[in-house]
């Protein structure tokens, strides 16, 4: 679900660095550096990188505008490959026979198996087209606070270690305690109290 669906997922982030100047510049250039790479036709199971908003499925940042007002707007996109495990026991047994009655033997090794199992894989891969998975991101920079269109914990982890291959600034989940954490003002003493509070219950019986 995207930022301009009727309902949506968020989680919310803080930008914890500075990103060098010129910011657009190198905000541009980390988002094309990291752009997802299409696998289709290619023996791997997954690709991760960024995407343009209007454009995720056609992925050309040079062709299309980030910036939007004071956010920066793009995608996360996922593409995963997954195979059929019936399909792959099929095409398995029968490279297995073939090699049996090509070579005259009786049996493959437990190393001959596993390469005919990869080869299977890999056939398989080069034929099976890659599923995408599309999650908005906007970045209001001016505040250094980011909002990611999606709650699932892989995706989370993705847009952490990409955002931060791409703009060297780590990015910190907005919870309670962070929140707090960023806003309070508190010195060293008043963060280990923080650290150590116990939520209250206000329910009445």
């Amino acid at each position: 679900m995207g930022f301009l669906s009727p309902s949506v997922a968020v989680t919310r982030y803080a930008v914890n660095g500075v990103i060098a100047e010129p910011f657009m510049e190198k905000v541009a250039e980390g988002l094309k550096k990291n752009v997802i790479q299409e696998i289709n036709g290619e023996p791997l199971k997954r690709s991760v990188g960024w995407a343009p908003f209007e454009r995720a499925y056609t992925p050309d940042f040079s062709a299309s505008s980030f910036v939007v007002a004071d956010y920066v707007i793009f995608c996360l996109r996922i593409d995963k490959k997954s195979l059929p495990a019936g399909v792959v026991r099929k095409m398995y047994a029968a490279e297995v026979d073939r090699r049996l009655r090509e070579s005259g033997r009786e049996f493959l090794s437990k190393d001959e198996k596993k390469e005919v199992k990869e080869h299977v894989e890999n056939v398989l891969y080069l034929k099976m087209p890659a599923v995408p998975s599309v999650f908005d991101v906007v970045w209001r920079y001016a505040d250094n606070r980011l909002f990611f269109f999606s709650t699932q914990k892989a995706a989370k982890d993705e847009l952490e270690t990409l955002f931060y291959k791409s703009f060297g600034a780590p990015l910190i989940p907005l919870f309670p305690f962070t929140t707090a954490e960023l806003s309070s003002g508190l010195d060293p003493a008043g963060l280990d109290s923080l650290a150590a509070a116990a939520p209250s219950s206000f329910a009445t019986e």
